[in-house]
């Protein structure tokens, strides 16, 4: 059961996501841009620095209330509701790894979307193999030079700030560091604009590093931290993206539903027809089931559990990959009219295909679980 705050969150951003960002999402996509006034907005919201801490100007809220808060986003625009997901990750490992002096940098400009951050992890050959990383970072009197690049990263060009994962030293995954990296600095370029199958909202591009030079203090924790920091985020991330892949499935079950009443065929209206019925009583009861899997992964991830990795890395397969097939339950539903973009339920499929993949993979949350089970019952 939900407490009346998480209620009115759900309440609030669902209100607002279909008031403020449904009406546009069409027009953003159209023009590959994201909207810096919605980010505002919603930072207004309290939705900048949703589980940062209040010092900075965090909400200070659970992993729970994100969940709740991106679901309700995703009904009106899954390009933005996983965007400033992105945002949130990366303001986060910011607020809880970050130096005092670093936090106050930048954690308030986050919070309030003054500033939107990007995370740079993924490289052309490092994908699911994180750890074989080779972005370089070295060490230079008060300054650290960075080079190499990194691919498939939201929002490129388009952010203020660049959590980059980046190499101190050989050492494998402990030679992983982590770093801040501002637009504008001398060394930092973009590749082209990716054209993509969904997330067109979305600018998506390669980040450069040419003989980038930041201060040493836009170290964030200690060298050699990075890829704990990185795995950190990930739990969380998962958890908001199968978040987003719920309200997409919602917002495209909601208009089956309509559209299924309202459309005739052989004298009476679809839903009348026992096949249609079964199909949107399977939509129904996959999408509780997957609500019901994602409240508790979140509820294990905001209690610390020891299996709160295990329940992200389930939670994150399943939910995405049953709301994909929501989703596409929904097109079929709705025969060719489902296949044009007036109808936007393309568009929402389309959207949540990535999502099967971002995050790590589906498949790496399979090898996450499984190895979970060997240990818990290693004989």
């Amino acid at each position: 059961m939900l407490t009346e705050e998480q209620s009115l969150i759900a309440e609030m951003t669902t209100s607002y996501a279909l008031d403020m960002l449904a009406p546009n999402a069409a027009r953003w996509e159209e023009e590959q841009t994201l909207s810096r006034d919605a980010f505002k907005e919603m930072a207004e919201l309290g939705l900048g620095a949703i589980y940062a801490r209040e010092e900075f100007g965090g909400s200070g809220l659970g992993r729970i209330e994100a969940v709740l808060a991106f679901e309700g986003l995703a009904r009106g625009c899954v390009s933005h509701a996983t965007m400033l997901s992105i945002h949130n990750m990366m303001t986060w490992m910011t607020d809880r790894f970050g130096s005092d002096e670093l936090r106050a940098r930048f954690v308030p400009g986050l919070a309030t979307c003054d500033l939107v951050g990007s995370y740079c992890l993924t490289e052309p050959g490092a994908g699911s193999d994180a750890a074989s990383l080779k972005t370089r970072a070295v060490r230079d009197g008060d300054s650290y030079v960075l080079n190499g690049s990194k691919m498939f990263i939201s929002a490129a060009g388009w952010s203020d700030l660049y959590l980059v994962m980046a190499r101190t030293s050989d050492d494998g995954a402990r030679g992983i560091s982590a770093f801040i990296v501002e637009k504008g600095t001398e060394g930092l370029s973009f590749g082209k604009k990716e054209q993509k199958m969904g997330w067109r909202a979305q600018p998506t591009a390669v980040v450069n590093f040419d003989d980038c030079r930041i201060p040493a203090e836009n170290l964030i924790g200690e060298e050699g931290q990075g890829f704990k920091i990185a795995m950190a985020g990930l739990d969380g991330g998962r958890l908001n993206i199968a978040a987003a892949s719920l309200g997409g499935a919602q917002e495209a079950l909601v208009r089956s539903i309509r559209y299924a009443q309202e459309r005739k065929q052989f004298g009476q209206a679809i839903s009348e027809f026992q096949a249609t019925q079964f199909k949107l009583a399977d939509m129904e009861t996959e999408l509780q089931a997957s609500r019901s899997f994602l409240y508790e992964a979140a509820h294990r991830m905001d209690a610390k559990t020891e299996d709160s990795t295990k329940y992200c890395a389930m939670a994150k397969r399943f939910v995405t990959d049953t709301c994909f097939n929501i989703v596409n339950h929904a097109l079929q539903i709705h025969g060719g009219y489902g296949y044009l973009n007036e109808y936007e339920i393309e568009r929402i499929l389309r959207d949540l295909r990535v999502h099967q993949i971002l995050e790590g993979t589906n498949e790496i949350m399979r090898v996450i679980t499984a190895r979970s089970l060997l240990n818990e019952y290693k004989i």
